[in-house]
This record gives structure tokens, C-alpha cells and sequence, in this order.
């Protein structure tokens, strides 16, 4: 017979064994956990390059005008668009020819905006996101890349206006500009200048663009009420949502936490983030029209990149809670690498206009007027999400 210090050992003995076997379960859960993340950062990481590989072999020659019912320059908004998309893609890549690509492309426009140094149309600033940001790259050496467009902003603060920005989309094209230009100078005049104008669009432009009921923005003042879709719900277009949400996340990035104005802009971005969610289909994407599915449904690459850039940021710097919002983005992901063609071309991209309506039908086959802005939104989302899953 066994006496109890024998059995007692192999009590021991069996609880020992059971829980190397515990331990040796969860080691494993985690090293099949890190080869499934490793292999999903690949994945996100391959479809960017593969996707600007596409464009960048179609459009060898970066300052060749465009040629959409009229030719225009190469550094008009849908290209600054594209260079805020590669520029955060070689963030994640340092691959010396996304540099080259857009150094010949800022070289080629003398850095200047479009239309020149008297401009006050956001969207000819938003290639100027690029400029300054190359120019801190450089090591602030060359005064060619920063002067123009600080005369830019100069000259239109010199007006006194607050009231440029009309629509939404100018936010995100315009207002990193001055977060820039006052990262650069340590002048507090262009951050204070760009939320007035922030201000005033929110509060003020056809009563104010931003609903802080519902946490979406009308893109301008002809879609405020009594406008409504013709299903009886209000018009928010996702893009125009989209430009808003990345361009409160490029202003944030900037400033110090216990900045006014980051706690202001903090609020808004919040509610956009609260309020996002609720409209998301089921597939992953938003509608063009975000509440109104019956009037604009259908898959859409652009506005659903921009959200995937904002909550991915959002998780990272620890302002939403990854818990709630990662399967969120890891939805957004699923649903956006389904854009990708084998050769990088991007389906489900809604082309140039105002509204939801504009540029439909959205399709995977379909080529938009712009293939450039698209990929831009794209290579913001994916690269950020990138960053989160890392």
C-alpha cells in the first residue's frame, strides 16, 4: 500500500504536470497568435505597396498635368491627396523611391502651392502638407521648400477672413498646413488663425456644419435641414465625414496634450467616433450616405479608409478603447483589402463631386475620374492600422 507521503508526491507531481501542460498550451496560443498578427501586418503592408506600385508605374512621371475634361496641374488636391498618402506609407516603408517620386513632384511645382502664393482655395494649399513635411525631413536646411508656402498663409491671414472654409473637405486639406507651419516657426498666429476657421465652419457656416447631436457633419450648407435625402434622412456623405475625422487626427498629432485646442478638437473627434460605429454596415464599409441606406448604399472605399485611419490612431494613442474598437478596425481592414485587384488597381472608389449622389454607380470594375485621392485615403488607413496591429 501507497503511504500518504507517496501519494501526496504524486498529487504533486500531477498538478505539476498538468500545469507545464496549461503553460505549454498558452505558449502555443501565442506563438500561433504571433505568427497570425506577423502574417496580417505583412498582408495590410504588401496591399499598400502593391496598390502605389500600380500608380506609381502608371504615372512614371509625377508632373505630368492631369487630364480630366480639363487639363490641370499636377499638384492640384486629389495628387496632395495621394503625396499625404505616401508619405505616411513611407513612414511604415523607407523606400527611397516614394522620396525620389515626391521630391520631383515638389521640385517640379517650386514648392508652391496651386495657383500660386496668393491662393486662399484650401484645396490648392493641401499639396503644401507635403512640402512642409519634406522640409522637416530635410533638416530644415532648405528655405526653398518652407517659404512659399508660409508666404501663402501670410497673405490670407493678412485678410482677416475666417470664413474660407465653405465646405468640410477644405479642413482636411488646409488646417494641417498651419499645424505645420506653427510646428515649424513656433508661431502660435497659425494654429490660432486655423481655429477660427475651424470654428467658424463648425459653428457658423449655414448655422454650423457639425450636428453634435448626431456627431456627423453636413459637407456644407446646402445639405443642412430641412435637406434631407428622399428616404427623409439627413445627408451626411462618408468622404466628407472622412476629411473632417483625418484632419482632426493630423491636428491633434501636433499639438501637446494639455493644448487648448487639442482638448477642443479632442471633444470632436470623440463624438465623430462615438457616432461612426452606429452606421457601419455589416460588411465593413459605410454607406456614401451614411445614415440614409436605402438612398446611396453600396460598398465605398474612401470614406471607410479615413475612418480606419482615425480609430486606428485613436486606439494607438490611447484614446479609444482598444477592446471596443479594434474589432472594428480589424472589420474595416477585411473589408477594404476586398478592393485590392490582383494588380493594385482600387475598386469601390467613388470619384470627384459634393454628395453621395456624385460619381455613382461605385463599383469594384469601375475606374474614377481621379484614381489618385483614392489611393491616398487608402494608404492612410492602411498604414495607420498597420501601425496598430504592429
Amino acid at each position: 500500500m501507497l503511504n500518504k507521503n507517496k501519494i501526496r508526491n504524486f498529487a504533486e507531481l500531477f498538478i505539476i504536470q498538468k500545469n507545464m501542460k496549461k503553460t505549454l498550451f498558452v505558449i502555443s496560443l501565442l506563438f500561433f497568435s504571433m505568427i497570425s498578427t506577423a502574417q496580417n501586418r505583412n498582408e495590410v503592408l504588401d496591399a499598400a505597396r502593391l496598390a502605389n506600385a500600380y500608380f506609381m508605374k502608371k504615372y512614371a512621371d509625377p508632373t505630368i498635368p492631369t487630364n480630366v475634361r480639363k487639363i490641370r496641374p499636377s499638384h492640384l488636391w486629389t495628387r496632395g491627396v495621394y503625396f499625404e498618402g505616401l508619405m505616411s506609407l513611407y513612414d511604415v516603408d523607407r523606400n527611397p523611391e516614394y522620396i525620389k517620386y515626391v521630391d520631383t513632384w515638389a521640385s517640379f511645382h517650386k514648392w508652391t502651392p496651386r495657383n500660386g502664393i496668393k491662393t486662399t482655395d484650401a484645396d490648392d494649399q493641401c499639396c503644401e502638407q507635403t512640402y512642409l513635411d519634406r522640409y522637416v525631413q530635410t533638416g530644415k536646411r532648405d528655405d526653398a521648400k518652407l517659404r512659399p508656402t508660409l508666404q501663402n498663409l501670410d497673405l490670407q491671414m493678412a485678410s482677416g477672413r475666417v470664413n474660407y472654409w465653405t465646405w468640410i473637405d477644405a479642413i482636411q486639406m488646409a488646417m494641417p498646413v498651419y499645424l505645420k507651419a506653427y510646428q515649424i516657426t513656433g508661431e502660435r498666429k497659425y494654429i490660432d488663425y486655423a481655429m477660427k476657421m475651424y470654428r467658424w465652419s463648425r459653428n457658423e457656416c449655414g448655422g454650423g456644419l457639425f450636428n453634435t447631436k448626431s456627431g456627423l457633419w453636413w459637407r456644407d450648407k446646402d445639405f443642412v435641414p430641412p435637406y434631407k435625402e428622399k428616404d427623409g434622412k439627413d445627408c451626411y456623405w462618408s468622404r466628407g465625414n472622412g476629411w473632417v475625422y483625418a484632419a482632426l487626427v493630423k491636428v491633434m498629432s501636433g499639438l501637446q496634450k494639455n493644448d487648448k485646442y487639442y482638448k477642443e478638437l479632442k471633444r470632436d473627434f470623440m463624438k465623430m467616433s462615438k457616432a461612426l460605429p452606429k452606421c457601419q454596415r455589416e460588411d465593413g464599409f459605410w454607406n456614401v450616405s451614411l445614415v440614409s441606406p436605402t438612398t446611396f448604399g453600396g460598398k465605398e472605399l474612401t470614406g471607410t479608409a479615413l475612418f480606419l485611419y482615425g480609430m486606428s490612431w485613436g486606439i494607438n494613442q490611447g484614446l479609444l478603447k482598444e477592446k471596443k474598437y479594434r474589432p472594428i478596425c480589424d472589420k474595416i481592414w477585411t473589408a477594404l483589402k476586398d478592393c485590392v485587384h490582383p494588380n493594385g488597381f482600387l475598386g469601390y472608389v467613388q470619384g470627384t463631386g459634393k454628395e453621395p449622389k456624385d460619381s455613382q454607380p461605385v463599383t469594384f470594375d469601375k475606374e474614377p475620374d481621379f484614381d489618385d485621392f483614392g489611393l491616398g485615403c487608402f494608404l492612410l488607413g492602411a498604414t495607420e492600422y498597420y501601425k496598430l496591429i504592429k
